[in-house]
């Protein structure tokens, strides 16, 4: 049975792809700082669910996270990148501290989360990272600039780690939502952004659920097939 960690895992797409994984019948680390949210989700899920409390910013946590998922359940096939943080702002208002928290989280967070599983892929000639970027890193909107920029960073990074990888048996897939049901727009709190956004997003978003019904899809490709981007949007979102 192979085993997956989730980061952002207690909630939104994280909470939902843990759910159809362990459906799908993957053993599942799931990886968020509220530990009673994933307590609550593992109890749930049973015996091929854990948890691990995860502060992605952190690279001692997740090299624990990792080491913790091969204490578990023997080995890291698959990690699912997925934290991330969105505290928009335009750059007139100088919100320096949420550009340092979202380039700790959504850039910084994603690479310690390779640097501890990669290693084990590459002797092993096996693995798979997916990453869950953003729409944003190719379309650009008021705001949206220290954002974009860690998800077109990540783009950058994880499809030169594919290319990097193409010789080692470990896949590299990035998926690109546009506008889903999740917790993340709380984090905004400039209220100007809030009321311009408030007459853009007019569509009905979509559900963690098509994003993880994706990560399944990816996962489920045979070792010589590699999905290196996916993009899923709304389909009332232009």
């Amino acid at each position: 049975m192979r085993t997956v960690i989730v980061t952002g895992a207690s909630s939104g797409i994280g909470e939902a792809t843990a759910r159809k994984l362990v459906q799908s019948g993957y053993n599942v680390m799931l990886a968020a700082r509220r530990t009673d949210r994933l307590q609550s989700i593992v109890e749930e899920l049973g015996e091929q669910a854990a948890f691990h409390a995860t502060d992605v910013s952190s690279r001692e946590d997740q090299d624990a996270l990792a080491a913790a998922t091969i204490e578990r359940f023997g080995q890291v096939d698959a990690l699912v990148s997925n934290a991330g943080i969105m505290p928009v702002s335009l750059i007139e208002k100088g919100d320096v501290e949420d550009w340092d928290r979202m380039i700790d989280v959504n850039l910084r967070g994603v690479l310690y989360g390779i640097n501890a599983v990669l290693p084990q892929m590459v002797e092993r000639k096996d693995g798979h990272i997916i990453i869950i970027s953003s729409i944003a890193a190719l379309e650009t909107f008021p705001s949206s600039a220290v954002y974009s920029a860690t998800k077109s960073g990540v783009r950058s990074m994880s499809d030169t780690l594919r290319k990097e990888m193409t010789a080692h048996g470990v896949r590299v897939t990035t998926i690109f939502p546009g506008g889903v049901k999740t917790e993340l727009g709380t984090s905004i709190k400039d209220q100007s952004v809030l009321e311009m956004m408030g007459g853009v997003f007019d569509f009905e978003f979509l559900e963690p659920e098509n994003l993880a019904d994706s990560v399944a899809y990816v996962l489920s490709q045979p070792p010589s097939v590699c999905v290196g981007e996916l993009m899923i949007r709304p389909t009332g979102q232009a």
